[in-house]
């Protein structure tokens, strides 16, 4: 094998029943990593996530995000044949992902102890809402319900009685694919020991809650929980978004008393404060703070955004911008560092972030983004199917193509 761009996962194959946000996004990263990923989709209509909505040319948003460098293989499941034809592309895989019910799974002859004992090699990782067991096992899990269970919602947004906010990404979704990732990774790495495959179990409720270890430990033994405050902080004080002179507005965070002294020295020009009674502790800002951040409000009133993150960054204070999405997508950092390149898909070239995780030894594979069963014929041909037989899958329903 070449190695001027050999990549960790060059070699590896994954198999993926997979729809939505979750597993996708998982097996999209190993992608990146140059492992090689069939998506199996049902003909017609494919992974769900393909309709969410048109925003990208015609693609949906939340899938040209999770499925670039994939292989479309349109194959309805229901059917024999197809059931012999995912037999045979998972004799040759090293990784089975998918986010089928645990019981549909399990019906279908997809448990990890039926598959292991006939491909002993093979990982298989299985993403669910709530996990097998439990009186949860069969509950439908979406992404908004997760944030629900898992008391996130609990602490996020305003005060204010219809103050809960859910996150405006799948936060839930993109945590148990994140430990869907990893947990491969892990499984890979203890393969190479054993030379046998395992099963890693993900459920979303367990990956959320993993995240809300703060607050699950800031309310321990029945304290009482964080307050939700927006996109202020529950206990420091000054943290959060401030309004400007010019309609702008300022993301501050001051972090200790040495930032503080500074903040009134020479944001706000204000000295004095720092030894206000009222604000000489953290824990004083924080219970005070609606009169300090009326003092901030007048000051800042008189000023600029950009003034404002002058002062700041003259005094060292942590500070940012409030972007919107155009925002992100011209961000200066991210030009200056290249961070954005493109790959193609169906409705041609589209921008694409490379992976946060940069690596001086390889690039990351960066592959189109597939149409629904745009890899069906191909890869059935490297199964050892001829042209006749694909054909007649193709007539039965057995298989669908990129025109589906």
């Amino acid at each position: 094998m070449n190695n001027e761009n050999l990549r960790p996962l060059d070699g590896i194959t994954v198999v993926s029943l997979e729809h939505a946000i979750a597993a996708p996004f998982c097996t999209r990263q190993l992608a990146d990593l140059g492992a090689r990923v069939i998506k199996v989709e049902r003909p017609g209509s494919g992974d769900f996530a393909r309709s969410y909505d048109q925003r990208v040319r015609g693609m949906a948003s939340h899938f040209v995000w999770t499925n670039r460098s994939k292989e479309s293989l349109a194959l309805d499941l229901k059917q024999a044949p197809a059931q012999e034809i995912l037999e045979q592309l998972l004799q040759q895989a090293d990784v089975l992902v998918q986010n089928l019910a645990p019981v549909a799974a399990a019906r279908m002859g997809l448990s990890f102890e039926a598959l292991h004992e006939r491909f002993p090699q093979l990982i298989v990782c299985d993403i669910s809402g709530y996990g097998e067991g439990g009186t949860y096992q069969d509950k439908k899990a979406y992404d908004l319900l997760i944030q629900s269970e898992s008391g996130f919602l609990s602490v996020t947004g305003n005060a204010d009685e219809e103050g809960m906010a859910k996150a405006g990404c799948s936060i839930a979704d993109i945590s148990a694919g994140m430990y869907a990732y990893t947990g491969i990774l892990s499984a890979l790495l203890l393969r190479g020991k054993t030379g046998k495959g395992s099963r890693v179990e993900i459920s979303m409720l367990e990956s959320l809650v993993e995240w809300m270890g703060f607050p699950l430990y800031y309310a321990f033994e029945d304290a009482a929980p964080p307050q939700r405050t927006g996109a202020s902080h529950a206990t420091i004080y000054p943290y959060g978004p401030f309004p400007t002179g010019d309609g702008g507005t300022v993301m501050i965070g001051l972090q200790n008393e040495r930032e503080w002294l500074m903040f009134c020295d020479k944001v706000l020009m204000r000295p004095q404060l720092s030894t206000d009674e009222r604000f000489s502790a953290n824990f004083k800002r924080s219970d005070n703070r609606q009169a300090l951040r009326a003092i901030i409000v007048e000051v800042f009133a008189q000023l600029d955004a950009s003034t404002v993150i002058d002062r700041l960054d003259a005094a060292q204070i942590a500070n940012a911008e409030v972007n919107d999405m155009s925002g992100v997508w011209e961000h200066p950092q991210l030009q200056a560092r290249r961070r954005w390149t493109n790959v193609g898909s169906p409705v041609g070239t589209l921008p694409t972030l490379l992976p946060p995780a940069t690596s001086n030894a390889f690039a990351p594979r960066m592959d189109a983004v597939p149409g629904l069963g745009e890899h069906s014929n191909s890869l059935l041909e490297e199964l050892g199917f001829d042209a006749v037989q694909i054909q007649h899958l193709s007539k039965t329903g057995v298989i669908g193509g990129h025109h589906d």
